[in-house]
């Protein structure tokens, strides 16, 4: 019987785990696509759909359900400002998994996940923003 093997525990215990996939999807809505290792990837595809289904609601019960899954304020805000409204017609499969080889020191399968018709100058956008703001700041 398969009773408890439902996800991939990823030598971690229930809470490393939770931040851990809750951080992840943050930089995943931020930066709308990031480099994992392949098991990780393919886990956070399941979160994030069901986050994208929540930012598709829009109701104050689901902004909430999902500020209690990620806890990041900025991040929250765009998976109901943005991503919410760009998925709206699409009926599941927000995102993908591209395999991208194997890491150098220790050979571990790794891959992109990216949102489908993801806006390609969101990834580090958040950190030019940032240094550019220091600069100014720095004159």
């Amino acid at each position: 019987m398969r009773h408890g093997h439902g996800y991939r525990k990823l030598n971690r215990t229930h809470e490393h785990r939770k931040a851990m996939f809750a951080n992840m999807a943050s930089s995943l809505i931020e930066h709308e696509q990031i480099k994992t290792t392949l098991p990780k990837a393919k886990e956070l595809k399941r979160i994030i759909d069901k986050l994208i289904t929540l930012g598709k609601r829009g109701d104050l019960h689901a902004r909430r359900l999902a500020h209690a899954e990620i806890k990041q304020d900025a991040a929250v805000k765009k998976l109901f400002d943005v991503l919410g409204p760009r998925y709206k017609e699409r009926q599941g499969g927000y995102c993908r998994v591209l395999k991208a080889g194997f890491r150098y020191g220790d050979m571990a399968p790794m891959a992109f996940i990216e949102l489908v018709e993801r806006d390609v100058t969101a990834k580090g956008k958040g950190d030019k923003e940032r240094v550019a703001a220091e600069e100014a700041a720095a004159e």
